[in-house]
């Protein structure tokens, strides 16, 4: 008896592994806001690493993290909700786009770009702060039990949001 239920219950770790393995493993997260400032006034916050750590929702879940800027590279080592990794900027498009890669190493490993796109229209900025990648097989089996797409772009909202309270100040 005990047999069976071991035999089944290895067939159903089987088929759910299975199914895990077909699920995209590829995602883009991406979200819209506006702030009431002229683009020249957002920019600088979204090309300048320094400058984002004013308003960087990951950075104000563990005022402590420790960060080394090194030209456009952040290293960062945070608390478990924050993480620790790099952040490196590969594209400036002056007053449109910002591209940066991002290899975070803790909670989990992860790569994946980053980009931020502003467009000003009668004095209000709206910016666009997307993240791609593939999750791999790890990404597929959080995304059964976790709504990952939710709690990154509930971050992307904290963040434009913060971003707002610094630049409307």
């Amino acid at each position: 008896m005990i047999s069976k239920i071991l035999i089944g219950l290895g067939l159903g770790i089987i088929v759910f592994l299975v199914f895990v393995s077909t699920r995209e493993g590829k995602f883009h997260y991406q979200v819209t806001g506006e702030i009431n400032a002229p683009v020249e006034k957002v920019f600088p916050y979204l090309s300048d690493l320094q400058l984002g750590s004013k308003w960087s929702p990951f950075e104000r879940v563990d005022p402590n993290m420790k960060k080394d800027y090194q030209g456009n590279k952040l290293i960062f080592e945070g608390n478990a909700e924050a993480g620790s990794g790099e952040l490196e900027i590969k594209e400036v498009v002056p007053n449109e786009s910002v591209k940066m890669h991002l290899i975070m190493t803790a909670p989990f490993k992860a790569e994946n770009d980053i980009e931020y796109r502003v467009q000003e229209h009668q004095g209000v900025t709206q910016l666009t702060w997307s993240m791609s990648g593939d999750g791999g097989f790890l990404g597929k089996l959080m995304n059964i039990f976790i709504d990952c797409e939710s709690m990154i772009t509930d971050q992307f909202r904290k963040g434009i949001s913060n971003l707002k309270e610094v630049v409307e100040e």
